[in-house]
């Protein structure tokens, strides 16, 4: 959707505003920049200082203000006051200053907002469904201000990035992620919509906090839980019909039920599982162009069982396959190590999804018995489990791989396996490293290496365009697998020689086209799609993105 043509029942919203309301809707306020004649008309003479400024002197300014704040969370806090007044002007300092600001929005910082979310609240924004709502759940959509929605992110906030539960705190996780969608790839701001499904929380001293947002009750279960579930899913299909909905951040068990549950039905995702299954298929393939050795001659290692886990391994063997092993060669070539040790088929009371990669194999207790006998090709921490990755781990899987392929996922960085500089140190300067939070450059006797980032905002905001685009009615695994497939043909040989098996973030807005117009054809291909597509899908795709500029109220 292009800024000229505003979504929605937005025109005549903003012909209905005037004066001092009209500075304080957000979508329409353009603050100092409000012209002469726009002052004139619509009652603003009086309320702003005289002079006018340009939108590129007020995201000047605003940058310079934001970096004068002392700390990464006040930064957030900043951000999330301009959003509240300006929306247009927020979106121009994220879409032009992206790197600098990712790490704000989102990962690591948006994990501490979340934690602080009850005491740093100052305007509520999305959309709260609770366990009380149950029966009225559609008329509470039906109470969101927009009536055309195209994206819609959800969590409980069980499984907050790294951090446990966190209940209604998890709110700041739907909005980073839509706001990544709005600066990544251009889905209007209009159209996306977050949601916080509170059934409570089991963390003790959010519900002995006073100021904690949420319901002070211990979380909802079993089937009470998937009632609630289903009347939202069926809601959306009413109020919204058409619309994707990401799950994002639901403990494993849920995760991986509600996936299965709605995959089918419409047009959904789990981004935990799916998304980062789809930038860490991408990372492997550019590891593999660095090593030289064939994909499918990769062993991979997992450290943690979890849905991420489940997921990357899911979509490893699908590429796998494609690479010409079968099924079960391929699911081989994926081990999981969790809180027990190696999950081998010797082991009782395991849980379904870990069932298809419980392989024959003696037992291992520790992880670097698992290293020494199993010898992988890559090793991928997604366990939230800080400083797995030790010295004698990395040396050990260094010993029987020329490249050690190590990407330590987990967020936010306090989570981390480990970090790039151990990961070079502990190799000998020898290991393709990426981590899920930023990681700084790194020089190591002589040689600079810039790790990558497996960071999900590479996939989720451009595959949703592409949904968008084609008008999609499932979310399917080809989706995926060409999600990866384009972000990694998108590394540059630049990139490789220094270390870095991703493309530079601040051209994640051109890597999020490229995507839509691969899950565009494929969802075409598929016969998913309900749009027919132009032949210049290309041209096309950048021509539905919102570019964050101020529009006329008056003409001249």
């Amino acid at each position: 959707m292009t800024s000229s043509s505003p979504p929605g029942g937005e025109g005549r919203d903003r012909r209905r505003l005037f004066g001092i309301d009209l500075l304080h809707h957000p979508r329409y306020n353009k603050g100092t920049a409000f012209t002469e004649a726009e002052r004139d008309a619509l009652g603003l003479r009086g309320l702003l200082p005289p002079h006018v400024f340009s939108l590129e002197e007020q995201a000047a300014r605003s940058l310079r203000n934001f970096k004068a704040k002392p700390s990464p969370l006040e930064q957030y806090i900043f951000l999330t006051a301009l959003q509240d007044r300006n929306e247009v002007l927020f979106y121009r300092i994220l879409v032009d200053h992206i790197a600098e600001m990712m790490p704000i929005i989102y990962t690591p910082t948006v994990g501490e907002a979340c934690r602080e979310f009850g005491h740093i609240f100052r305007r509520p924004r999305g959309l709260y469904v609770s366990a009380t709502d149950r029966g009225r759940v559609r008329s509470l959509l039906r109470n969101w201000p927009e009536k055309k929605v195209s994206v819609i992110v959800v969590t409980d906030g069980e499984r907050i990035l790294g951090l446990g539960d966190l209940g209604a705190l998890g709110m700041g996780i739907p909005i980073g992620k839509l706001s990544l969608y709005t600066a990544c790839a251009g889905i209007a701001p209009s159209e996306c919509l977050p949601v916080l499904i509170d059934v409570g929380t089991d963390t003790d001293a959010l519900r002995n906090d006073p100021l904690y947002t949420g319901l002070v009750q211990r979380r909802v279960r079993g089937a009470a839980y998937r009632e609630l579930l289903d009347e939202f899913v069926a809601a959306v299909e009413e109020v919204f019909p058409g619309a994707l909905l990401q799950f994002e951040d639901f403990a494993t068990e849920n995760a991986l039920e509600l996936l299965d549950r709605y995959r089918h039905r419409l047009c959904t995702f789990n981004d935990d599982i799916q998304g980062t299954a789809a930038v860490t298929l991408a990372g492997l393939f550019s590891a593999c162009r660095l090593t030289g050795a064939p994909f499918e001659t990769q062993r991979i290692l997992f450290y943690g069982a979890g849905a991420a886990a489940t997921g990357i391994a899911d979509l490893l063997t699908t590429a796998l396959v494609r690479s010409g092993l079968s099924p079960a060669e391929a699911r081989r070539r994926c081990w999981f190590f969790d809180s027990r040790g190696l999950v081998v088929a010797s082991r009782s009371g395991l849980a379904p999804h870990k069932l298809r990669y419980a392989h024959e194999h003696p037992p291992a207790d520790d992880l670097l018995s698992a290293v020494g006998t199993l010898r992988p090709t890559a090793m991928l921490g997604v366990s939230a489990q800080p400083q797995a990755f030790t010295q004698p781990v990395l040396a050990k899987l260094a010993e029987s791989n020329p490249r050690p392929i190590v990407f330590a996922l987990s967020n936010p960085t306090s989570k981390a396996e480990c970090t790039a500089e151990q990961a070079y140190r502990w190799t000998g300067g020898r290991a393709i490293f990426a981590s899920g939070s930023p990681s700084a450059a790194v020089e190591w006797e002589g040689i600079r290496f810039v790790p990558g980032q497996g960071n999900n905002a590479y996939i989720f905001p451009g595959l949703g365009l592409g949904l968008v685009v084609a008008g999609a009615t499932r979310v399917s695994d080809g989706m995926f697998y060409a999600a990866a497939e384009t972000l990694a043909g998108l590394v540059s040989e630049d990139s490789l020689r220094q270390g870095s098996v991703y493309p530079p973030l601040d051209s994640i807005r051109s890597v999020s086209a490229n995507i839509a117009v691969a899950v565009a054809r494929v969802a075409a291909a598929e016969g998913l799609a309900t749009t027919i597509l132009p032949d210049d899908l290309g041209r096309y795709v950048r021509s539905r993105m919102y570019e964050p500029t101020y529009q006329a109220f008056v003409p001249g």
